[in-house]
């Protein structure tokens, strides 16, 4: 009796553990990243067991063998109308990023067919082809003999879903899309996959300036939802039970329900920082890891934190905040403490097993007029192929003098470029040293080294040359 006495404590622990895991986004949008297998690592050292990737990289997905992580394998959006229009193209897809990989011993559970297809910036581009893709990645997986271990799925972001009064309990899904979205959701139905929802409250913030600021956290609100006999302390809980009414609404109350991605990024917005996203990451975590779910869904809540670690090369056309997301920074140094399970550890381990470049930077001479043109036109230049979204008001380097600025700028540029030394010279208004410039909050990088092959291939997208430019000039 007590040998099974114990086992029924083990597997209720082990469940216990199960319900409360913690999932996590991997970007890959970086002009230096950390080697696949150090990023395994850790993922490993800090406990996740689940990742969310946005591509199938052959090098990311080798290095996650035997690893004993989940893994959700992403395709992009300008995949979608190929695999739509070509069940062979499905299966090649398949075949090549799935298959090998799960023989292989990478323990893939979701294929997410597109991200946010149905963003209403999209213009519709993707409302005819996500479905259909869908059907052929399904379709594709069960022909290889994956259809029962590997389920087809798409991220779609909260705005899919909605509700007239505000009011969780009268979610229904977006009228423009009610039809697709309900065509979707039986197919999940049918397949036993879950509904993946995006849910972001910091950006319900960043878009409404009366936006409560408490409602976004889980201390308690001085605004709360009260919807009958239920009152909404949280925005995540009202978000996540208005797309459970509209499940239940339109008859698949039992179709499972995933938070692809939520978290709080921590630099490039006034209300971005390291205190609001600690504060917001650990209500949330300590949220989950009680299983006490939502009021319209009691129990586990499944959900992938967002992000893993900061990517520089991201769109900031959402906003500046866009490249800082990660819980990590881009060499996988830990931001804040952090408890992914809600106890007491709140210990993060930092990445390990990589090196860097030299310890110099590139800042502006003592000497330079800051009233020369050449100045200006110099960091337009850097910062249009660097990332600089760590300037700004209320941003970490928001503190900085106007020198400061342009050596900020100067240095992001040097470190993209690997340290070379024709990228710090800007007319002769720069000069390198071995004194680190960083300076309050503000932290003066030095880039990863990631290899002269990669070095000789690297690409540096220069694409947002000109709103960066504005962004940049204004802080002086």
């Amino acid at each position: 009796m007590a040998a099974r006495a114990l086992a029924v404590v083990l597997v209720a622990l082990c469940v216990a553990r199960r319900s409360s895991a913690i999932g996590v986004n991997w970007g890959t949008q970086l002009s230096h990243p950390l080697p696949a297998s150090t990023v395994v690592q850790l993922l490993q050292d800090n406990g996740f067991d689940k990742v969310k990737l946005f591509d199938a990289e052959d090098s990311i997905l080798g290095a996650l063998k035997g690893s004993g992580i989940q893994v959700m394998v992403g395709i992009p959006n300008d995949m979608l109308a190929d695999l739509a229009g070509s069940g062979k193209a499905a299966e090649n897809w398949v075949s090549k990023n799935i298959s090998g990989h799960v023989r292989d011993g990478v323990d893939i559970r979701y294929v997410a067919v597109g991200n946010e297809p149905f963003l209403q910036t999209s213009n519709g581009t993707f409302l005819n082809t996500t479905f259909p893709a869908m059907q052929n990645i399904q379709a594709a997986l069960a022909k290889a003999g994956l259809g029962d271990k590997v389920k087809v799925t798409v991220p779609m972001n909260a705005n899919v879903y909605q509700s007239p009064t505000g009011k969780p309990s009268d979610g229904d899904f977006r009228t423009d899309i009610h039809g697709l979205m309900l065509t979707i959701v039986q197919f999940l139905a049918s397949t036993g996959a879950p509904l993946v929802a995006n849910v972001y409250p910091f950006i319900s913030l960043y878009e409404d300036p009366n936006f409560p600021l408490d409602y976004a956290f889980f201390q308690g609100s001085s605004s709360p939802v009260v919807d009958g006999g239920v009152t909404y302390q949280n925005t995540f809980d009202a978000n996540y039970d208005t797309l459970v009414a509209a499940l239940r609404r339109n008859g698949f109350g039992n179709v499972s329900i995933v938070v692809g991605e939520v978290g709080w990024p921590t630099d490039g917005d006034a209300n971005a920082n390291l205190d609001y996203a600690q504060r917001f990451n650990q209500g949330l975590l300590t949220h989950i890891a009680s299983g006490q779910g939502t009021p319209l869904r009691p129990g586990p809540v499944d959900a992938y934190l967002f992000s893993l670690i900061d990517e520089d090369q991201k769109s900031i056309q959402p906003g500046n905040f866009e490249r800082h997301w990660g819980v990590f920074y881009y060499d996988g140094t830990p931001k804040y403490p952090l408890s992914l399970a809600g106890g007491n550890d709140t210990t993060l381990k930092p990445a390990r097993d990589f090196r860097y470049l030299d310890k110099k930077w590139c800042v502006l001479k003592p000497s330079a007029n800051l009233a020369d043109q050449k100045v200006g036109d110099s960091v337009s230049y850097a910062c249009g192929l660097a990332d600089c979204t760590s300037l700004g008001y209320k941003t970490s380097c928001g503190g900085l003098d106007p020198k400061g600025n342009v050596s900020y700028a100067f240095n992001s540029y040097y470190q993209t470029m690997d340290q070379d030394d024709r990228a710090c010279n800007f007319d002769g208004l720069a000069t390198t040293t071995t004194v680190d410039p960083s300076a309050g909050t503000c932290r003066f990088i030095i880039e990863i080294d990631v290899g002269a092959a990669a070095r000789s291939t690297r690409d540096v997208a220069g694409g947002v040359a000109a709103v960066l430019a504005v962004f940049v000039l204004s802080v002086f």
